[in-house]
């Protein structure tokens, strides 16, 4: 090896060396993805809630179903209580949200958190939702309240979305509220960025004998939101509507983030040791085809083989005896290839045709025996007549094929 590819190659190693320090001492970035999904501790995700919930319902049966709730509510007749939806939008379809608004007129309750609802929930309920920007609060960051004064009424603020919805029409006589959003720019001169009345981002309505709870604030639910004091006891403030004495069933289906992992490679690419461990790898083959594709080998000559004339010296041989009619000469060939043919495939011997022979060839090669006796009869016939002619020569041998193509043994099971 020449020193002027021992100096690469130590550069090159220098070089990987440096990459692989700056990446392992770089921050990694915040993953901003909204999950919503209960195994994630990204910002977006909810596993500080689903743990939180096991602490503050403790004497409850908590239930996680990872199924429709279409099959969940269709399957058994036994769930009774709250069904909880949080994710950044739901959309059940119409089949769908009629069995749970149906489960839910029995005596149950509904709650669901989105930033979104289909229309069929905002009409039966009779309610419509808008957006709030977030050029019309103060601060840049939107405010929430409870109104309930029993619970904790402090203003929790969120700084991590451009748009909070709200509810802009309810049903005031059947709506209770909840939760409001707050701090917003009042502008007398521009009624377009006025806002008269306070948006409602949490109700509650009653169903039938059950209840439904809607929020347009799921976010309130994640851990980006519980982690900041003292946003938690904003949260705790919304489940404490939520009955303890009765099961409650929290899907895990609605979820923008993936519940199971899709990729093998998923592991490997979010643990730094293994990552880093494979990009080093796919660098070394790249540095191993770079300087090793340099060494070529001599071409190795291609030796073509020697060709098995056997096949046209038997035609040549074939079409000589043809062409110069000698027509018994070929049928002569024809039947001892036809005797040879017998005594190998159906191992009989060939030394007397008798009745007995004709037997047991015919029920060796599938073939009646009176077919037998005729071909043989003909192959007697044609070893007897020295002036045989073309057509004579052509029946010969398409008895013989017929013959041999009806053995068993050459049929496909």
């Amino acid at each position: 090896m020449s020193k002027k590819v021992k100096f690469y190659i130590v550069l090159t190693a220098v070089a990987i060396f440096g990459i692989v320090l700056m990446e392992y001492s770089k921050p990694k970035q915040v993953n901003w993805f909204t999950s919503y999904a209960k195994h994630h501790k990204i910002p977006f995700g909810t596993y500080v809630f689903n743990e939180q919930l096991e602490r503050l319902f403790s004497h409850s049966e908590i239930i996680n179903l990872e199924t429709p709730p279409y099959l969940n509510l269709s399957q058994t007749d036994s769930i009774n209580g709250t069904y909880v939806f949080i994710n950044n939008t739901i959309q059940f379809g119409n089949t769908e949200l009629d069995r749970l608004l149906d489960w839910t007129s029995k005596g149950n309750t509904l709650f669901i958190a989105s930033e979104d609802f289909e229309d069929q929930l905002l009409d039966t309920l009779n309610l419509d939702i808008d957006i709030i920007s977030i050029f019309e609060v103060e601060g840049d960051t939107f405010q929430f309240q409870l109104s309930n004064h029993l619970l904790d009424t402090t203003t929790v603020a969120f700084d991590r979305t451009k748009y909070v919805s709200h509810f802009n029409k309810i049903d005031t006589l059947n709506t209770k509220i909840i939760s409001t959003v707050k701090g917003f720019k009042f502008d007398e001169e521009a009624e377009d960025s006025t806002i008269t009345e306070t948006p409602i981002n949490f109700i509650r309505q009653p169903f039938g004998d059950g209840t439904i709870y809607l929020s347009t604030f799921p976010q309130a639910f994640t851990n980006y939101f519980i982690l900041n004091s003292p946003n938690q006891n904003y949260t705790a403030g919304i489940m404490s509507y939520i009955d303890q004495s009765k099961p409650i069933y929290v899907d895990h289906y609605y979820k923008s983030g993936k519940s199971y992992y899709t990729s093998p490679m998923y592991i490997m690419l979010n643990n730094k040791a293994l990552k880093w461990a494979y990009y080093i790898m796919l660098i070394g083959v790249v540095i191993y085809i770079i300087f090793e594709g340099k060494r070529k080998q001599r071409a190795i000559p291609i030796v073509k083989p020697l060709r098995n004339q056997t096949l046209d010296f038997t035609r040549t041989i074939a079409n000589m005896y043809y062409e110069k009619g000698k027509h018994y000469e070929i049928a002569q060939h024809k039947i001892q290839h036809f005797l040879e043919y017998i005594r190998t495939h159906l191992h009989l011997s060939t030394t007397i045709i008798d009745d007995e022979f004709l037997k047991n060839l015919a029920a060796r090669s599938n073939n009646s025996v009176d077919d037998t006796k005729h071909l043989f009869t003909t192959i007697a016939e044609f070893d007897k007549n020295t002036r045989l002619n073309n057509i004579q020569l052509e029946r010969l041998n398409e008895l013989i094929e017929t013959f041999k193509s009806n053995n068993s043994w050459k049929k496909k099971t």
